[in-house]
């Protein structure tokens, strides 16, 4: 029986060659050199010099490498915070006012309407928000123009001072939907008794809210906040398409910052060492988070 139980295992080998052949060489390969080349003098071409730590130590002392850092943190805010919390409250009332008031091809067309950025590509939906935020023929100045509001009109994108809420506008935007589909699709696994039994007894929405409907789709919460904390850690085609990082170091964030160092300014070491240290904080922070919620899990069973 365990000769024919290896065999059995040894059977699956030949489809697991394409998967690993593929992490090898699309993940892990490159994941190496770029680690090793962060230690590295090279500007692309010829052969690469050993710097040891020198890159690492002039990151420490680079500002605009901690202003990206500084700037991820507010894509953190526009691309976490702010959606999980309103996507709360839009698919607790799609899922618990609309379906219920209305037909339910409501609230599926305003769930798919919400979710529509997402599947929009980036460059379509940079190149349309730079149209809309343009300074001379934006639709938001020329809105404010005409509703007699012309001080308010703005470079909003070229401005420092509202480049990087202007970015974090579009990306609240770009991010919505996300978090709706996933908290509505946890929402039907409900047992709907438990929300009469809350009426019966008095509770109001915001209880029902509260206690019901947060506590049972915990766990979509919880990978709805993951992958979107990662995603905002390595937030690039936004900030290419709308800005480049600028003005200044207004909007620049570590993806973009190693980028230039790579393609604009050749220097690949120093990017090297950039998307290394990027890549260290994604995984320290997805294994911090997955052990928070295991034990949260775990103490929920107890």
């Amino acid at each position: 029986m365990k000769l024919r139980a290896r065999r059995l295992d040894f059977g699956y080998a030949p489809f697991l060659v394409p998967g690993v052949v593929l992490f090898l060489v699309v993940v892990l390969g490159p994941f190496v050199a770029n680690v090793v080349l962060g230690f590295t003098r090279w500007r692309g071409v010829g052969t690469p010099s050993w710097l040891g730590l020198d890159n690492y130590r002039r990151l420490l002392q680079d500002d605009a490498f901690w202003a990206s850092f500084r700037n991820n943190v507010a894509m953190i805010v526009a691309m976490t915070v702010i959606p999980t919390i309103v996507g709360l409250l839009l698919a607790s009332l799609l899922f618990d006012y609309v379906a219920k008031r209305f037909a339910r091809g409501w609230a599926t067309r305003l769930r798919a309407a919400y979710y529509l950025p997402q599947v929009l590509p980036v460059a379509v939906a940079g190149v349309v928000w730079g149209w809309i935020l343009h300074p001379s023929y934006g639709v938001l100045n020329s809105f404010l123009e005409r509703i007699g509001l012309e001080t308010l009109t703005r470079n909003w994108l070229g401005d420092p001072d509202t480049a990087l809420p202007a970015v974090m506008a579009v990306m609240v935007w770009i991010q919505i939907g996300y978090p709706v589909v996933m908290f509505m699709a946890g929402l039907q696994r409900v047992d709907p008794e438990m929300y009469e039994a809350a009426e019966l007894d008095g509770a109001n929405w915001f209880q029902r809210f509260r206690y019901i409907s947060i506590a049972s789709i915990r766990p979509e919460i919880y990978v709805v906040v993951l992958t979107t904390i990662i995603a905002a850690l390595k937030v690039f085609g936004p900030i290419f398409v709308l800005t480049r990082g600028g003005p200044g170091t207004a909007t620049l964030v570590p993806s973009y910052f190693s980028y230039q160092n790579f393609f604009e300014r050749a220097d690949v070491g120093y990017g090297s060492a950039i998307s290394t240290v990027l890549a260290a904080v994604i995984i320290i922070v997805a294994a911090v988070f997955i052990r928070f919620q295991n034990r949260r899990e775990l103490a929920s069973l107890r």
